[in-house]
C-alpha cells in the first residue's frame, strides 16, 4: 500500500480559514500565512502516514511520494498558491520529513562554512571568513529542539534538562554543538562547523594563499619521515582541516587510530580505525573519556595515533605513546601561539594528577613534539599558517624553540584585507638530517630568507 493510500481522502484540519484562503487567490503567499499552511500540511501527514511504512522506501521514492501527497492535499482543500511557491512547499515539507527543516537550504551552499542558530528566531552563517544574517527561521523553538533531537539521536546522544549540553556530528561529518536551557536563557543554541563535501587539499590551501609551495613542501616531508607534529591554533582557525590534509601524505599500507570527542577527521587510508569518546548517560555511569581511548589505541598496534584535539588528561597518555615508538603522531591544541600550546601541554599533564616537576614535564614534551604548527584565521576572515617552529630541546628548565617559516602581516588594505608575506627565517632545522635519512630532500633554497611571498590581496 502507498503512503497515499494510507493518507485516503479525508484532508480535514488543514485548511487555513476563509480570510487566509481568500488572501491566497489574490496574492502570493506572506511569511506568517506559509508557515501556518506548511504546518498544518506537515502534521496531517504524520497524523495519517504508517511512519514504519516510510522506513521500507528509499530516500527518493520517499520524496517522490511526499510531493504527490502534498499536491494531492492542497488539490483537495483548493488552495491557491502560484508555481514558485508550490515548489517550496513541496520542498520544505521533503525537508522537514527528511532532513533538518530550514536549515537544509543552508547545508545545500558550499559557500555556507558555519551556521549558527541562535534561537527559532536568528539563524546566522559564515560565507568566505565572514558573519552574515539569513532569513532563514524556524516556527518555534520547540520545531527547533525536533530538528536537534533528530540530529542528537542519530549519534547515540540525547540533550534534555538534565544533560543540556550536547556535541554530535551529521552524517556528512560536520560537527555540531547544542546547549538548551536552563543554561541557555533566551531559548536552544545550536553551531554546525560544516566539512565540504570534498575535503580540501594542499593545492587547495596553496591557492588560498594559507601557505606557500615551500611550506607544505617541508609539511609533507614531516608526515613521510613520521615526526611528531602538533597544530595549534584558536577556535575556527582551521586545525581539523589541516589534521585532515596532513593526514593524506599518511601511506595507505600504515595502520591509523584516530581519536577524537566528535568523529569529524575524513582519513582517505583503507586502513584507519576511528574511536569516539562517550559522554555519561542519564545515570551519570557509562562516560568513555579520550584518555581511556589513548590507553586502548596503544594495544590496537597503531602504526599512527591521531588525537583530534587534547584538551585534558589524555596528553600524557598522547606524549607517552609519541616517546615510546608510536612516531608520526599528530594533534591539535587550543593556543595563540606555539609557545602557549607547549604552556598548555605541561598544564595538561598537572590535570592528569601527576605531580611532576617542571623540568621532568617539560623534557617530556620537547622530547616528544618535534614540530608545532600555529594556523589562525586572520582580520579578514582568511586562514594562514603564521608559524612552523621546531623545538631542539632544553636549556636549564626552557624548552627551547626556532622558527622556520613565518607569516608577517604588514597591514590592512582599504578593502579590509591582510597584507602580509610568508618567508622563511633562514634557519635550516635540525629534522632535515632526519628527512635526508628518509629520503626527503629539502633543498636550501626553502629556507632562504630573502625570498618573500607576498600576499595577493
Amino acid at each position: 500500500m502507498s503512503l497515499r493510500e494510507q493518507l485516503g481522502t479525508n484532508t480535514s484540519g488543514i485548511g487555513v480559514g476563509s480570510a487566509a484562503a481568500a488572501h491566497l487567490h489574490t496574492k502570493t503567499v506572506d511569511n506568517h500565512t506559509y508557515r501556518e499552511l506548511k504546518t498544518r500540511i506537515l502534521a496531517t501527514l504524520l497524523d495519517r502516514i504508517d511512519l514504519q511504512a516510510m522506513e521500507s522506501l528509499t530516500p527518493p521514492q520517499l520524496r517522490d511520494e511526499l510531493k504527490k501527497l502534498v499536491e494531492e492535499l492542497l488539490s483537495a482543500e483548493k488552495v491557491v498558491v502560484n508555481e514558485h511557491e508550490r515548489k517550496n512547499l513541496v520542498r520544505d515539507i521533503q525537508y522537514e520529513m527528511l532532513g533538518l527543516g530550514p536549515l537544509e537550504l543552508l547545508m545545500a551552499d558550499p559557500a555556507v562554512s558555519d551556521i549558527l542558530v541562535n534561537t527559532y528566531k536568528h539563524v546566522y552563517v559564515e560565507r568566505f571568513g565572514k558573519l552574515e544574517t539569513t532569513d532563514v527561521c524556524f516556527n518555534d523553538n520547540a520545531h527547533l529542539m525536533k530538528i536537534i533531537d533528530k540530529i542528537v539521536s542519530r549519534v547515540g546522544r540525547r540533550v534534555d534538562e538534565s544533560s543540556p549540553m550536547v556535541d554530535a556530528r551529521l552524517p556528512d561529518g560536520s560537527r555540531v554543538n547544542v546547549i538548551i536551557p536552563p543554561l541557555a536563557i533566551d531559548g536552544p543554541q545550536m553551531s554546525i562547523r560544516r566539512f565540504a563535501v570534498k575535503p580540501l587539499t594542499m593545492d587547495d590551501f596553496i591557492l588560498y594563499q594559507s601557505l606557500i609551495p615551500a611550506m607544505a613542501q617541508m609539511l609533507g616531508g614531516l608526515v613521510k619521515a613520521k615526526v611528531n607534529m602538533i597544530i595549534s591554533g584558536g577556535t575556527g582557525s582551521g586545525k581539523t582541516t589541516l589534521l585532515n590534509i596532513l593526514s593524506s601524505f599518511i601511506g595507505a599500507a600504515e595502520r591509523i587510530v584516530t581519536i577524537e570527542d566528535a568523529a569529524e577527521l575524513q582519513l582517505q587510508q583503507p586502513h584507519a580505525v576511528r574511536l569516539e569518546s562517550r559522554p555519561p548517560n542519564i545515570e551519570g555511569k557509562g562516560e568513555v573519556t579520550q584518555r581511556a581511548l589513548v590507553r586502548n589505541a596503544l594495544r590496537m598496534r597503531p602504526d599512527r595515533i591521531i588525537l583530534g584535539e587534547v584538551r585534558s588528561a589524555e596528553a600524557v597518555d598522547m606524549l607517552q605513546a609519541m616517546n615510546t615508538g608510536h612516531d608520526g603522531s599528530l594533534a591539535t591544541i587550543h593556543a595563540n601561539t606555539p609557545r602557549d600550546a607547549l604552556t598548555r601541554l605541561e598544564n595538561m599533564i598537572g590535570l592528569a594528577g601527576m605531580n611532576l616537576p617542571t623540568r621532568v614535564a617539560r623534557h617530556q614534551i620537547s622530547s616528544a613534539i618535534t614540530v608545532v604548527i600555529q594556523i589562525a584565521r586572520l582580520a579578514d576572515g582568511k586562514r594562514k599558517l603564521v608559524s612552523i617552529q621546531e623545538i631542539t630541546g632544553m636549556e636549564g628548565d626552557i624548552i627551547t624553540m626556532q622558527e622556520i617559516f613565518a607569516f608577517r602581516q604588514t597591514g590592512i588594505t582599504g578593502n579590509g584585507a591582510v597584507a602580509g608575506h610568508f618567508c622563511a627565517t633562514g634557519v635550516r632545522p635540525h629534522f632535515a638530517e632526519r628527512l635526508r635519512v628518509n629520503g626527503i630532500e629539502l633543498p636550501d633554497v626553502l629556507f632562504d630568507p630573502v625570498r618573500l611571498y607576498t600576499v595577493k590581496t
